[in-house]
């Protein structure tokens, strides 16, 4: 931790390497999404669900690999209410008592002694799926248009916002690009449905707090150190900052490595976008953001 006591590292010197490194994840990320497309879960393609009521407790683990081969397709479960009700979800094409009947028929002989219920089934509909998936999108526009307008309040300079968003946008689109590379080769699904929609907002809300931090120790210097060149001053601003940064970022993530090993099938997606994303947060913050500003402040002084 010596390091941090009186950091000098030459962040800015390095940000034409980072942005090679930034350009090819994006361009490779952007190329995967587009080619091979997104892997969209049954809350955004539509499907079918079921709730089993068991009447003892069931391993939830187990009946999501039984289920797997009758369904032909790995199924969403998970506990509903209580640990004896499952919440199973499928996007198996077939008629919605063909597909019930796949899931009793292996409930009963997987649980010949503990019989199940159903009490309740569902049809999530393509016509829903689709409002729901340009809700989501509208979110995530709209957050980005927010945090323009905040971070231009707050710096009183559009430098200083489109530095922030372009980072963000920078941040999404490679953790969407790593979802669609490597669905299909992770043991678990990285399917993008609702949770995975809630983790690129939270990973939106920690790199921009993380760039806001920074961001203000940039005005901040600015006005104490007026003489100075303002990519040093930059510099200087990250290296201040460089401490708080390294400790939240492991800080958070050890929080979410936790959650990732320990937290279930269920939110292997939703904490393996997170620990992607805090990474990601921490070189943006320190690479890309301020980076961009550093750029635009001097083309915008060169014009």
């Amino acid at each position: 931790m010596r390091w941090f006591e009186t950091p000098n590292f030459n962040f800015t010197g390095a940000r034409r390497t980072a942005y090679i490194i930034s350009a090819v994840l994006f361009l490779l990320s952007l190329g995967a999404i587009l080619t091979k497309g997104l892997q969209y879960g049954i809350d955004f393609k539509g499907g079918k669900e079921f709730v089993l009521d068991f009447e003892q407790p069931i391993e939830v683990t187990t009946l999501r690999s039984e289920l797997t081969e009758p369904l032909g397709v790995t199924p969403e479960l998970k506990l509903f209410g209580s640990d004896s009700d499952v919440l199973i979800r499928t996007d198996h094409e077939g008629e919605i008592n063909v597909v019930q009947n796949l899931i009793t028929d292996k409930v009963q002989e997987l649980y010949p002694d503990n019989p199940a219920t159903v009490i309740k089934t569902d049809v999530v509909g393509p016509r829903f799926a689709e409002d729901l998936k340009s809700g989501a999108l509208q979110a995530v526009i709209y957050a980005m248009v927010i945090i323009f307008i905040y971070i231009l309040i707050r710096f009183r300079n559009w430098t200083f916002s489109a530095g922030a968003v372009a980072a963000l946008i920078h941040d999404v689109v490679i953790v969407l690009g790593g979802f669609t590379l490597l669905s299909g080769i992770v043991p678990f699904s990285l399917q993008v449905d609702q949770a995975i929609i809630a983790a690129f907002l939270t990973i939106v809300g920690y790199s921009l707090n993380d760039t806001v931090v920074v961001f203000d120790r940039i005005r901040e210097n600015s006005n104490v150190h007026k003489g100075m060149e303002y990519t040093e001053m930059v510099n200087k601003s990250l290296n201040d900052t460089l401490s708080r940064t390294v400790i939240t970022s492991v800080t958070t993530l050890f929080v979410v490595t936790v959650l990732f090993i320990f937290g279930g099938e269920v939110l292997k997606g939703f904490s393996f976008a997170l620990i992607i994303g805090i990474i990601l947060g921490t070189y943006s913050s320190l690479f890309v953001a301020s980076s961009l500003v550093l750029e635009m402040d001097e083309r915008t002084r060169k014009s």
